[in-house]
């Protein structure tokens, strides 16, 4: 008997709204949004708060349950926000997930329900599971309240939680409902989650957008002073290009083995991991443009001019472009930089053939499915030594200073390679 054959197409739409105090009485974006199902008088909301962000902003808790309580708003809340902690640790166990299933189920949460997830991209990651676990399905809102999550992570179609010591191991692509970036959520991040986030902005400018990286480099500074204005755009523009991949690329749910968004990724994941996470996502994911970005230079796919270029913003940024880890850290068996196992991670995760991203200029992306590990530890020891190079990308407080003699013998093999490179362009 011949097979039967179906085919459907399934059409996803959701908005990406932009504000300022989302739960100000004035404010109708998210009352908006709750609408309850037909035949229904009201609906249904889960409220998940990040307890961080709750402890920065001691109004919130009283302005989400006042914002329920108002006439205006038809959805109920059905408990006070529950607070979870945030960070990385919150995706290394299933307790959050459970507590959110727990309170989905106490409460009669169903698909015609919301979860309204506020927190930094970690926290939405693991809310997002849980809300897209529980009934298949319930409708999820997210509040992203870090820069990463606003101009990246949060606008996405994927969630998920670490498990067998690898990051994303448990994960759903599941859209959500909306997605609320309240540019007030910001203001009180402490700096290196301000200037973190920028870093998914430069990875995305770097494949799609090479005014958009100009534009980056000319506002580092005010980047850095916090200017408001300069941010908005930032993550406004960032999203865009996010959002346009998703939309247009033609494998929204990476169904084959490549996925150009994670640039950089291959090797930051595994730093997070290997580091504690001591560095955060931004953090990494700055380092790991960096490395893949010297990868390409030496490799003689891209110049040089475009090479210091991408080194020099995340530099005006304040953020790193090494990490010690790559060095210090090594595999118990073969002795290699531990780093290294992060390729055979990011070809499982997707299966199928290893795809990276790399440059060939500013603005232009383009795949490989090898890379050569001489080369990539060649990358690791130019970036080492122009880490220690006097007032180039100074260490990062959680890097351990070098000693003179580790320098002499880093800026001497920085000349080697930076010899070697000119060689192979």
């Amino acid at each position: 008997m011949a097979p039967i054959v179906q085919r459907f197409d399934v059409s996803y739409t959701y908005p990406v709204h932009f504000t300022d105090d989302l739960f100000a009485r004035a404010n109708p974006i998210l009352r908006d949004l709750l609408v309850a199902a037909p035949g229904r008088e009201e609906a249904k909301a889960l409220v998940v708060v990040d307890a961080g962000v709750a402890d920065a902003n001691p109004d919130l808790t009283n302005a989400i349950v006042a914002y329920f309580d108002d006439p205006l708003t038809s959805a109920i809340l059905v408990e006070p926000p529950i607070a979870i902690e945030g960070g990385e640790a919150v995706k290394n166990t299933l307790t959050g997930v459970e507590r959110i299933h727990a309170a989905i189920e106490y409460h009669g949460i169903d698909r015609q329900s919301y979860v309204v997830a506020i927190g930094g991209g970690a926290l939405l990651d693991m809310a997002g599971y849980a809300a897209a676990t529980a009934h298949r399905g319930v409708r999820l809102v997210r509040v992203p309240t870090t820069v990463l999550s606003q101009d990246d992570s949060g606008v996405g179609v994927k969630n998920s939680v670490n498990a067998f010591g690898k990051k994303n191991f448990l994960g759903t692509f599941a859209p959500p409902y909306a997605v609320i970036n309240d540019m007030a959520l910001l203001d009180r991040l402490p700096q290196r989650e301000w200037t973190g986030g920028v870093s998914e902005a430069v990875k995305v400018a770097l494949l799609k957008d090479a005014a958009f990286f100009a534009f980056l480099e000319a506002n580092a500074p005010a980047i850095v002073a916090r200017s408001r204005a300069t941010m908005r755009h930032v993550i406004y523009r960032s999203a865009e290009l996010h959002l346009q991949h998703i939309a247009s690329a033609g494998d929204p749910f990476e169904f084959g083995s490549s996925r150009p968004l994670d640039f950089g990724h291959w090797s930051a994941h595994k730093l997070e991991q290997l580091s504690g996470y001591r560095w955060r996502h931004g953090e990494a994911v700055a380092i790991g443009i960096s490395l893949d970005s010297t990868y390409a230079y030496l490799a003689g796919m891209l110049d040089e001019s475009a090479w210091t270029r991408i080194l020099g913003v995340f530099e005006a940024l304040g953020l790193p472009t090494y990490a010690p880890e790559y060095t210090s850290v090594r595999d118990e068996t073969t002795g290699k930089p531990a780093v290294l196992a992060g390729l055979d991670e990011f070809r499982e995760h997707l299966g199928g053939q290893l795809t990276i991203m790399l440059l060939r200029d500013i603005g232009h992306g383009f795949e490989v499915h090898e890379m050569d590990e001489p080369t990539i530890l060649r990358a690791i020891d130019l970036l080492a030594s122009r880490s220690s190079t006097p007032g180039e990308n100074p260490p990062h407080p959680t890097s351990a200073p070098r000693s003179h003699e580790e320098n002499a013998d880093a800026r001497e093999r920085h000349e080697e390679l930076s010899a070697l490179a000119t060689a192979t362009d």
